[in-house]
Formats: structure tokens, C-alpha cells, sequence
């Protein structure tokens, strides 16, 4: 367990925001950027890395992209895809990076 900096997990100032309003609580991210435990904090408020797994695209939810912020699964891919210029492979696999606040 260690102290991480936010802007390596969270790296968009929209999804700082996002964590620190409760829009989101996971991201997941081509490679583990975080260890479970690990602690951030954004404007004075810590978050504690809760879960960190290897998952399979095609395992994903609408639960999963409501959990990082978009309506739901069809629109997750479609950022996804916007934001990093590839294509939706269910096949590939990413790292969930679940966190929380702690008081």
C-alpha cells in the first residue's frame, strides 16, 4: 500500500472531477496503474484503491459503464473507441481500478 498520485490514475481533469463528485468509482486502464490499498487524494479528499483486477472487455457491464461514468455499455465502447482511436475487441483485456473515499 502506498500513495499514488491521482492525475497517473485518473489521468483527465473531467475524470478527477467525475471521482470527486461520485460520478465515477472505477477505471479501467490497459495496465495496472495501482495496487489495492493504494491512496490518492483530489482537492483534500482521499481515495483508497479498493480493487484491482484483469478483466476481459466482453465481461463487462452496463453497471461497470455507469460506474465510470457513461450510460451504459454500448456508449462506453463508443467513447472508448473515440478516445483511443481502435476498435472494441471483446477479446482484449483491461485493469479495473475500483476506488472509494475514505473519511
Amino acid at each position: 500500500m502506498g500513495t499514488i498520485d491521482a492525475d497517473d490514475l485518473l489521468p483527465a481533469e473531467r475524470l478527477r472531477t467525475a471521482a470527486l463528485e461520485g460520478e465515477i468509482s472505477q477505471i479501467h486502464r490497459g495496465d495496472p496503474h495501482a495496487a489495492e490499498g493504494d491512496t490518492f487524494e483530489i482537492a483534500d479528499t482521499t481515495f483508497e484503491v479498493r480493487e484491482v483486477t484483469e478483466r476481459r472487455l466482453g465481461d463487462l457491464t452496463d453497471e461497470d459503464a455507469r460506474a465510470e461514468g457513461s450510460p451504459d455499455l454500448e456508449s462506453y465502447k463508443r467513447r472508448i473507441e473515440r478516445t483511443h482511436d481502435t476498435e472494441w475487441d471483446d477479446e482484449d483485456t483491461a485493469y479495473l481500478h475500483r476506488f472509494e473515499p475514505v473519511p
